[in-house]
């Protein structure tokens, strides 16, 4: 995946494959946390709007923990499960991603994040209640505070995804923890949504809000959410890069988080060596 693609496969079709199934798991799984946890006139969302703090603490949790959710299927197990074209970004900027698989991963995420948002929009027609449920989540879209300068959502995405990617590099980066990498965004986005999402949303994920947009129709100042997370991720591989944090030293997400280079002979044995093939 890293350096030049193989001249006989130059596409990995089946990462591609693999990585948009995993982020439209994240995103059913997170979107469906969103509605129920935010929306008054669902039991939970009752309970939690006078206690606004713990409802954004717990929406940063569970969408965090969706995309952990989406990792440890097959389909994340088999392409690494980035999930978030900052995270595939700042791979191919640490020299761990190809430019050409990593176009194919932006755009496989994008892709998927579309899918799991439209499945339960379909979803939406069938079940009056949930319908309700998601449209009054606005499926989970992210919006810029209006009552502040747009520079500062904007800030906050570029802080945000920095912090995230320099988290997920140090945990990688070093072998006792990098098995919790899967798992760090829950915690991550637990402790940070209460202080920043009224700015931006907490997204550092430009498929992520892209999709709820689309579903949504909410576009206001979608662009913080491309410029922000790049800006961000490239910040952070530049400080790696510089040894600003240290000597950090990590491989490619499928090697860090499943020990395997994505060529694997099934989707239920990601871990079953075989020989390579480019795919």
């Amino acid at each position: 995946m890293s350096g030049a693609a193989h001249p006989d496969h130059p596409l990995h079709w089946t990462l591609y494959g693999c990585e948009m199934v995993a982020t439209a798991v994240m995103m059913i799984c997170g979107i469906v946390a969103v509605a129920v946890l935010t929306v008054p006139q669902g039991i939970v969302g009752a309970w939690l709007v006078p206690h606004p703090i713990i409802q954004t603490a717990l929406c940063g949790l569970f969408f965090g923990l969706s995309g952990t959710v989406a990792a440890i299927t097959p389909f994340g197990k088999v392409s690494g499960a980035h999930l978030n074209p900052s995270v595939s970004l700042a791979f191919a900027l640490a020299g761990k991603l190809g430019w050409i698989d990593l176009c194919g991963y932006i755009i496989a995420q994008v892709i998927g994040a579309c899918l799991g948002t439209w499945l339960l929009a379909c979803a939406a027609t069938l079940f009056p209640f949930w319908g309700h449920l998601v449209t009054a989540a606005g499926y989970a879209a992210t919006v810029p505070a209006q009552q502040v300068p747009i520079l500062w959502p904007l800030v906050t995405e570029l802080v945000l995804t920095a912090l995230l990617i320099l988290m997920l590099y140090w945990l990688a980066g070093h072998p006792r923890f990098k098995e919790l990498t899967p798992w760090a965004g829950g915690l991550f986005f637990l402790l940070l949504n209460p202080v920043s999402a009224w700015l931006s949303g907490n997204s550092s994920n430009l498929a992520r809000s892209f999709a709820p947009a689309v579903f949504s129709g909410q576009w206001t100042s979608f662009w913080i959410y491309a410029i922000g997370p790049f800006a961000g991720a490239s910040l952070s591989v530049l400080a790696i890069r510089t040894h600003l944090f240290g000597h950090l030293e990590v491989e490619e997400a499928r090697l860090v988080n499943f020990g395997h280079h994505g060529r694997v002979p099934s989707l239920w044995h990601p871990t079953r060596k075989r020989v390579e093939t480019g795919e």
